[in-house]
């Protein structure tokens, strides 16, 4: 899954890179290890989301997908443990979960949590952090698709855009080769204090590997990230108006079996890295978020992590400093333990990079 961040300065830690470059690369460093585990969800975990509490840090929270039949979006603290009163039961096969902040309903903004509900083809929207239903019992979506699972939800990320309005972009188990994959949706009030769901856009190419779950948005760039997986990493301007000519395609060698979860961590309002799971080799990707001089669209790989995660999906960062255990941001991990990993910034910086106080 996928996921874009608040974005917050650290002037207590800078982050270089180290002189290794690509495809020079020695013997990678042994798994990194999270600082926290989570208690396990019932099935199935697969998708996580942070969301940063802004006026006390140390009590944020972290939302992650049980992606079965019987399902639901779990609620963590900081010390991984479930937070059984928000904890939203009954959910049939909530496959991945997204975070915004803002949402004007009843006049009021409002932070939302956004979940694909698979085996109902809905999204589902809660307030965050009470975890109320906001979406009168769900938003139908890529209606009127006929198609073999072309209206199986599986990823979802929301896109900000500088004037405030709010996106989700969702993707699905299959869908057409030659653009419309994705389809994006203006989110509202619908005049009661629900959302409602209004599309805007169809696009995105596919390879026709396998499928596409692992969506990110950058809300300072503008740009929209996607795992076509088995082939590599996609990106789209996020703003309709900007057209659905692809940007980018990256990542296409070194992966073994998927792509899969997607994050951003933003250093500055326009540098960081792009996170990219390598699910079958159990470690992540990062390439340049910035480009390069020659070519903004060009994202080179930087650096290969290994995690203790195992076979991750889904991932989310921010680069907010939480509380005294992640100081410097803190990245989270779905593993196939039914568990979700989290990890000290600098932990899994050091490990591909260099940090100097």
């Amino acid at each position: 899954m996928k996921k874009r961040n608040l974005l917050y300065t650290l002037p207590v830690v800078a982050i270089v890179l180290l002189s290794t470059a690509c495809g020079q690369q020695g013997p990678l460093p042994t798994d990194v290890k999270p600082a926290v585990i989570t208690e396990p969800v019932a099935h199935d975990s697969d998708d996580p989301a942070i969301w940063v509490n802004k006026t006390d840090p140390a009590k944020s929270l972290v939302i992650g997908t049980d992606k079965d039949a019987d399902g639901a979006l779990y609620v963590f603290d900081l010390n991984g443990k479930i937070v059984q009163d928000k904890v939203v039961h009954n959910l049939k096969r909530p496959n991945n979960v997204d975070l915004a902040y803002g949402l004007m309903l009843n006049g009021k903004p409002t932070d939302i949590a956004v979940a694909s509900e698979r085996m109902t083809h809905k999204l589902r929207i809660f307030s965050v952090p009470d975890m109320k239903p906001v979406d009168n019992g769900g938003i139908e979506i890529f209606v009127g698709e006929t198609g073999p699972e072309y209206r199986d939800l599986m990823g979802i990320s929301i896109y900000t855009a500088k004037d405030g309005k709010m996106y989700a972009i969702a993707g699905r188990k299959n869908g057409p080769k030659t653009g419309g994959y994705l389809w994006q949706y203006l989110l509202e009030d619908d005049g009661t204090g629900h959302v409602k769901a209004t599309l805007v856009r169809k696009f995105g190419e596919y390879s026709g590997k396998k499928e596409i779950e692992s969506i990110a948005v950058d809300n300072e760039l503008g740009y929209i990230y996607y795992s076509d997986e088995q082939f590599g990493v996609r990106q789209y301007y996020a703003d309709p108006s900007k057209g659905n000519k692809q940007l980018a395609l990256f990542g296409t060698t070194g992966f073994k079996v998927d792509h899969e979860g997607i994050s951003i961590y933003k250093l500055t309002d326009s540098t960081g890295y792009i996170l990219v799971s390598d699910q079958g080799a159990n470690r992540f990707q990062l390439f340049s978020r910035e480009g390069t001089k020659a070519n903004p669209f060009e994202h080179k790989l930087l650096e290969i992590v290994p995690v203790a995660a195992r076979e991750s999906d889904g991932s989310d960062v921010v680069n907010v400093p939480l509380n005294d255990t992640f100081k410097h941001g803190l990245f989270v991990v779905m593993s196939t333990d039914r568990t979700f990993h989290y990890y000290r910034w600098e932990d899994i910086a050091g490990k591909a990079l260099k940090l100097k106080d």
